[in-house]
């Protein structure tokens, strides 16, 4: 995991000396709104209309975030609205990759390399991590944001009155909004971000004070679904989305390379059933790919695993029942 630096592109791992052996996540930098007209957005400036095939989404079916506006671009029917480019997942000494010689990996709008040609097309002096996803914006040749839980918010409402698109279908329902917020708070920190606060850690204090804030968590979700079907009531919402990214790739990457290992996901019977029956809704299973999602950690983090070496295992089935159902 790489950075530009003015401009100008330096394999270089994150630098947790400076913060004790703590993992902290760089901020996206990018946090500009697609809008109906192209007003002003809850943050960053207006100026980006949601127009069909304006915009193009550059992601990794390896990482989690990105993951996140795949499947919302999936369930509200964006599709032929919204194109997309997937990075290889191996991400070593030039960051996101895209192979041109290959159908799967391509950057389809300039044939790019490397994703950090992207950023300096965006803005030539620019200095931060390349992340997915990213959403570009053809037009003006630049990119919207790099903030996945932006983009699924754009992606939830502004593209609505576009042919095709599920208009019904809504993730962040005014009603629910201060409860999903509050979910999304502590799941955000000790889940989602707090399984790459554990395996990122450089000192075992830190280390240990991840593990057991990602743990107090999964105890706190699990004891939740007990008695609701999702995290916010009985429907669908965005929390769920935002969590299923990280359950899925947990038992696969989160328990052994990133040393989240007091259970895994399995052990938890609310959870487990809850995260197939949220694999099994139609469309989802199509974004999730656990062969890429497998090569990406085990290849790319040569600090945690310097040998590359992949591991076989486990034996996953999301398409298991999953009994939730009888939770009202």
């Amino acid at each position: 995991m790489g950075l530009l630096v003015d401009g100008q592109w330096h394999d270089q791992w994150y630098d947790t000396d400076k913060t004790g052996g703590k993992f902290e996540r760089e901020a996206a930098r990018f946090r500009n709104w697609v809008t109906v007209d192209g007003s002003p957005g809850p943050e960053g400036s207006g100026g980006f209309a949601a127009q069909s095939h304006r915009y193009h989404l550059f992601v990794s079916m390896a990482c989690p975030w990105a993951h996140r506006t795949l499947i919302f671009r999936k369930l509200k029917g964006l599709q032929d609205h919204i194109s997309v480019s997937v990075v290889h997942p191996d991400m070593v000494e030039n960051g996101w990759e895209f192979r041109p010689g290959h159908d799967a990996f391509q950057d389809h709008l300039y044939n790019s390399d490397f994703m950090h040609q992207l950023y300096t097309r965006a803005a030539p002096d620019y200095s931060g991590r390349v992340t997915v996803p990213v959403l570009w914006d053809k037009q003006q040749e630049t990119i919207v944001s790099n903030e996945s839980a932006d983009i699924i918010r754009m992606f939830n409402s502004a593209f609505d009155a576009l042919d095709g698109v599920n208009d019904q279908l809504d993730f962040f329902p005014p009603g629910l909004r201060e409860e999903i917020e509050t979910v999304n708070e502590r799941v955000y920190h000790t889940v989602n971000n707090g399984v790459y606060k554990a395996g990122f850690a450089t000192a075992q204090d830190k280390y240990e004070e991840a593990y057991q804030a990602l743990f107090a968590s999964l105890d706190w979700l699990e004891e939740r679904l007990a008695t609701q079907r999702y995290l916010a009531g009985s429907q669908i919402t965005e929390a769920d989305w935002r969590l299923f990214t990280t359950l899925v790739r947990f038992d696969a990457v989160y328990y052994s390379h990133f040393k989240c290992n007091r259970q895994q996901l399995r052990d938890f019977p609310n959870l487990a059933g809850y995260l197939r029956e949220l694999y099994q809704v139609p469309g989802v299973a199509a974004t999730v790919d656990i062969g890429q999602i497998k090569r990406h950690y085990y290849v790319s983090q040569r600090t945690i695993n310097p040998t590359q070496v992949v591991p076989a295992g486990p034996r996953l089935d999301f398409d298991a029942p999953h009994w939730r159902d009888a939770i009202s």
